[in-house]
């Protein structure tokens, strides 16, 4: 759905000056979006590795159309998380040891979404009920006290979400996965994968 937007966008830029060749990305490609943000100015990198913006936060998704045009960037703005350490404190596995680092094999997110393996004993007990990726660490932050919910309707779940008990996730079949996931990012882990989350934080 952001990707049609982009090319959306991508069009009315050619309207509106000529020929413009260009090509739209929405973690599809191996850019480096958030440096790449940092640089034009959308906001800075904080210690969880996130971009933040003082006006949004962190609740917000990243997408790049790479342009054949000469384009002036607004330039990188100052680091504002100064001496506060909440997504740090916060991280159930301690994914950031140390400002601006990210232990990438300890994140929930990674756990949930792209390992393939069994998720490791050692985490037992840490997940705090996440059964697919986490945003404990853009909860706790303060800059997102300026978040907004969102008005896109495309963007809303599952209405049969809301009625999920802990006993249906459990024993959630492949075929209401299948329904209730339908265009999904949740579509990444799998049905398979998603019952392992489950039975992890459930066993």
């Amino acid at each position: 759905m952001v990707k049609k937007k982009l090319k959306s966008f991508l069009e009315a830029i050619r309207q509106e000056i000529g020929e413009v060749n260009g090509r739209a990305f929405v973690d599809s490609a191996p850019v480096m979006e958030r440096q790449w943000a940092r640089e034009a100015g959308l906001g800075w990198l904080g210690k969880n590795s996130l971009l933040l913006n003082k006006t949004s936060g962190s609740f917000f998704f990243l997408a790049e159309l790479i342009l054949d045009l000469q384009l002036q960037p607004d330039g990188p703005v100052k680091d504002y998380c100064g001496t506060c350490t909440a997504c740090m404190d916060a991280c159930p596995t301690n994914a950031i040891p140390q400002a601006y680092v990210v232990d990438g094999s300890k994140c929930i997110s990674h756990l949930t979404i792209e390992l393939k393996d069994k998720i490791p004993v050692e985490f037992k007990g840490q997940m705090d009920n996440w059964i697919f990726g986490c945003d404990i660490c853009q909860d706790v932050c303060p800059w997102n006290r300026f978040s907004k919910p969102h008005q896109e309707p495309e963007f809303e779940p599952h209405e049969s979400l809301k009625d999920m008990t802990h006993q249906d996730w459990k024993e959630i079949t492949e075929q209401v996965f299948g329904q209730l996931f339908v265009g999904s990012a949740v579509k990444r882990t799998k049905y398979e994968g998603l019952k392992r989350n489950i039975r992890f934080i459930s066993d």
